[in-house]
C-alpha cells in the first residue's frame, strides 16, 4: 500500500472516530486478499468490527455509569443455597422480561441471603443487554435528594431518574426517614410506577415498612404502588455469610 494513501487512511479514520478502523484495516486488507474477498465484503469484515467494537465498549462504559458496588454476576451465584422462593424465580427473572413490562422486583428477607447479589446480577445482564441501569442505596439517594431540594434542582434530578430503564434501590430499611425525607422519597420512586422497573432490596417485611416513614398513610401508598406489577422475593433464609464464617471455623 502506497505511503500516501496509508496515511490518508488514517488521516480520515481519526477525524471520523473510528480507531479500530485505523488499527486493523492493513491486517483485514491481508486476510482479505489471502481468503480473494472482493471489496465490499472487505468494508463489510472492517464495518463489523468497529461495531463490535462501540458496542463493547457502549456496554463496559453502562456498567461504570450504573455505580455498581462491586461486579456480582448472577453466574457467581451459589445458588444451591438461595432461599427456596428466590431459587424458584430466579430463572423467570434473569429473562429480564420485567424491564420491558415496567414491572417492579422486592427482594425481601434478613441480611447475608443474597439480595445485593442477585439485584446487581440482574443490573448487570441489563447493561449487558444496552439497558441503562442505576445502582444506589437508599440513604445516597435521599443524600441526593435533600440536597437536590435545597439546590432548586429536584426536577433535574427527576428527570435523570424518570429514564433510567432499571433502578436498583439497596438497603431499603436500613435507615428511617424524617417527614420531609418521606415525602420526598414517596415522590420519586413514584414517579417510575407502572412504567419503568425499580428493584428494592430489603431487611423489612412490608408490615413494617410504617417503622421506617412514621407514617401510615404514606406507607400504604407507597407500598401499593411499588408492589403493582412487582415480582415479590421471599429472601428469608440462612445467611452466605454465616454460613462462610462456619467454614472458616471448621477449618
Amino acid at each position: 500500500m502506497e505511503k500516501e494513501i496509508k496515511e490518508q487512511i488514517i488521516q480520515y479514520s481519526k477525524g471520523l472516530r473510528l480507531p479500530v478502523f485505523r488499527r486493523d484495516f492493513e491486517e483485514v486488507a491481508r486476510d482479505a486478499a489471502r481468503e480473494r474477498l472482493d471489496y465490499e465484503k472487505y468494508l463489510l469484515r472492517l464495518m463489523e468490527k468497529e461495531y463490535e467494537t462501540r458496542l463493547e465498549n457502549r456496554k463496559k462504559a453502562q456498567i461504570r455509569q450504573a455505580g455498581f458496588p462491586a461486579r456480582m454476576y448472577l453466574h457467581d451465584l451459589e445458588r444451591d443455597f438461595l432461599p427456596k422462593d428466590a431459587a424458584e424465580k430466579l430463572p423467570i427473572l434473569e429473562r429480564l422480561d420485567f424491564i420491558a413490562g415496567g414491572e417492579n422486583i422486592i427482594l425481601a428477607g434478613n441480611p447475608g441471603t443474597g439480595k445485593t447479589h442477585i439485584a446487581t446480577g440482574l443490573g448487570l445482564k441489563a447493561c449487558m443487554q444496552g439497558y441503562k441501569v442505576l445502582f444506589v442505596t437508599i440513604h445516597k439517594l435521599l443524600t441526593q435528594l435533600r440536597e437536590s431540594h435545597a439546590q432548586k434542582t429536584l426536577r433535574q434530578l427527576e428527570s435523570k431518574f424518570e429514564k433510567y430503564d432499571l433502578v436498583i434501590c439497596d438497603e431499603f430499611g436500613y435507615v428511617s426517614f424524617d417527614k420531609e425525607g418521606s415525602e420526598l422519597l414517596f415522590n420519586h420512586l413514584s414517579l417510575r410506577a407502572g412504567r419503568k422497573s425499580t428493584i428494592i432490596t430489603t431487611n423489612l417485611g412490608f408490615d413494617r415498612w410504617e417503622e421506617i416513614f412514621g407514617d401510615p398513610v404514606l406507607t400504604a401508598a407507597l407500598v401499593d404502588r411499588l408492589t403493582h406489577k412487582a415480582h415479590l422475593v421471599n429472601m428469608n433464609g440462612e445467611s452466605y455469610r454465616l454460613r462462610e464464617t462456619r467454614k472458616l471455623l471448621g477449618k
